[in-house]
């Protein structure tokens, strides 16, 4: 019987086919993980800030000779090398923790130079110069407030930002800066700087400075907040009352106790002495509100 020849014309089985083809797996790497740039997105920054060392208050160290390199240090802080600015806003701590005197005349550039670096989109000049404005806030104080310093309220306005946003280590940042405000700057003046940032159109800027504005109103004895306005200070409580975000409705109800308690301090009787204020510096609603509020209290 004669053999047929092969026909190489003839189409392989797909059967067949497949025992020769051998598949490889290919990891696919997210463009998030590898850092590419995308075209339609501002192009990411070179990933080097891990190299920064976020250096704690308490384990900084006094400048040697420090009255030869107080000049170089505002020098510096005008370097177009972010690192160099990061390092020049530790040693700005460093002169306000233990020298402050020296750092004094220069305290206005300094602040200037950390709200710059507060609007940086690289996180760790960001982070850093929060960090300086912690430290300042704690050696400074009041002294900030002098009329011969302007850098304060746009310190204050970057502080509720950066604490309104999404990136935690810079949030949390932020909020310790503000609470170093809080314990440091006497709360009537504070107040009288926070007032315009419970209209801001961020509701989590209003949210911050409401949280903010009742921390300080917690150190203020009744005097106080008469000089402040107590009727403008209840009036912003029962605004924030009914504002969209629950931490500023929060914020508002621990306003209302604080004022509750002093106010009531020294009263006979108490709740209907409250109620009558309230009642006669609010519309019906509102003074219900903050009736109900202190009722338990």
């Amino acid at each position: 019987m004669a053999l047929r020849p092969i026909d190489n014309s003839l189409p392989i089985a797909p059967e067949r086919l497949k025992k020769h083809v051998k598949v490889v797996s290919v990891p696919i790497q997210k463009q998030s993980e590898v850092g590419v740039n995308d075209e339609n997105k501002a192009p990411l920054p070179p990933s080097t800030d891990s190299t920064i060392d976020y250096i704690s208050s308490d384990d900084l160290k006094p400048i040697s000779d420090p009255e030869s390199k107080i000049q170089g240090l505002i020098e510096r802080l005008d370097s177009k090398d972010w690192t160099k600015v990061c390092e020049s806003l530790n040693n700005a701590r460093r002169f306000a923790l233990y020298h402050s005197s020296l750092l004094l005349p220069f305290l206005e550039k300094v602040m200037l130079v950390a709200v710059k670096a507060m609007k940086n989109p690289r996180s760790a000049l960001c982070k850093t110069s929060i960090m300086a404005s912690s430290d300042i806030f704690k050696v400074f104080g009041d002294q900030l407030l002098d009329s011969t310093i302007n850098a304060f309220d746009n310190l204050l306005l970057q502080l509720l930002l950066k604490a309104s946003q999404d990136k935690r280590f810079v949030c949390e940042e932020a909020d310790r800066a503000l609470n170093a405000m809080v314990k440091s700057v006497t709360p009537l003046p504070l107040l009288n700087k926070l007032r315009p940032y419970v209209s801001h159109s961020n509701p989590r800027v209003r949210a911050k400075a409401a949280i903010t504005i009742s921390k300080s109103v917690s150190k203020m004895g009744l005097e106080g907040m008469n000089e402040f306005g107590l009727v403008s200070l209840v009036q912003m409580a029962a605004d924030l009352l009914n504002d969209r975000l629950p931490e500023a409705r929060e914020a508002a109800r621990n306003i209302v106790t604080s004022i509750y308690e002093a106010y009531t301090r020294n009263e006979e009787q108490k709740q209907e002495s409250w109620q009558n204020f309230c009642q006669s510096s609010l519309p019906p609603i509102h003074a219900q509100s903050m009736v109900k509020i202190t009722s338990s209290t």
